[in-house]
């Protein structure tokens, strides 16, 4: 990566800022929605707030270090309830579920907005996200929600480097998507087995792993750890705790997937154009 040309692309980051007369920032706690969000307050200042969503996809963990980030730098911050299992075909877990997630989504935050007065939203898309499949990107456009961050062309690497030079302690974090990509698609999502996964992860996160992802297939948990936890997890005493738990939270079998942790991974039982594959 080159820090010189992170720099300059945040230099034109804090340019699509500045047009912007004030901004409510879709704000999940994530590397790139708190880099965006500092950003956006060093801008604009108090024409700044946040909105978080709070539900049964997002873990409890990942809302209370949103409250926590916002509140430490005094910005203006709401936690929302976006209900997303009483939207309409979210449970039946179709290919394009983060569509229907995000139109709902999107709606509340624009609401919230012209409530503060504030006449745009962001979220905290990269543009790394552009590789993957990510339906609700068209949810965005046709909100007219905006991407700062693909319009300064920053990706991933580079918000991490700039989130680390500024101080943030988000600069590091794993990525933590919702609950709902747990599930492959097709696969039904109830409160039951959102709770299930969250307890697992939780359990994983307790015993010092970094990265994790507990995919549910049904009575079987796929777990995925970051490459260079794999030997931790294989550790015969605590691969039986972890069995042990994961068998009390109502999974019968525990599997671990030996590629490592992959976002995205469920990703790949749909096409580019979205479609499912048979």
């Amino acid at each position: 990566m080159d820090a010189n040309a992170a720099k300059l692309k945040m230099e034109n980051l804090v340019h699509h800022l500045a047009d912007l007369d004030a901004l409510l920032v879709a704000f999940s706690g994530g590397v790139d929605s708190a880099f965006l969000l500092v950003m956006a307050r060093q801008v604009l200042g108090e024409k700044v707030a946040a909105a978080t969503a709070s539900s049964i996809i997002h873990p409890v963990r990942e809302t209370a270090e949103a409250r926590d980030f916002a509140r430490k730098r005094g910005i203006s911050h709401m936690v929302f309830p976006s209900e997303e299992l009483s939207v309409s075909g979210f449970v039946a877990n179709p290919p394009d579920r983060c569509y229907l997630c995000k139109k709902s989504l999107f709606e509340k935050l624009f609401e919230i907005a012209r409530e503060k007065g504030l006449n745009h939203v962001a979220h905290g898309a990269n543009l790394d996200d552009l590789a993957d499949y990510r339906p609700g990107f068209r949810a965005a456009k046709e909100a007219g929600v905006i991407a700062p961050l693909i319009d300064a062309q920053l990706g991933k690497e580079e918000i991490r480097f700039l989130s680390k030079e500024m101080g943030l302690s988000t600069w590091d974090k794993p990525a933590m998507p919702c609950l709902a990509t747990r599930f492959p698609y097709g696969s039904p999502i109830t409160e039951e087995k959102l709770k299930m996964v969250e307890d697992a992860e939780s359990f994983l996160l307790e015993q010092g792993f970094k990265v994790v992802r507990v995919r549910h297939h049904g009575s079987v948990a796929r777990v995925e750890v970051g490459r260079s936890e794999m030997e931790k997890i294989m550790d015969k005493g605590l691969g039986k705790a972890i069995v042990e738990e994961f068998r009390r939270i109502g999974f019968e079998h525990v599997a671990l997937d030996l590629e490592g942790y992959v976002s995205g991974s469920l990703n790949r039982a749909v096409g580019k154009s979205g479609e499912k594959r048979a």
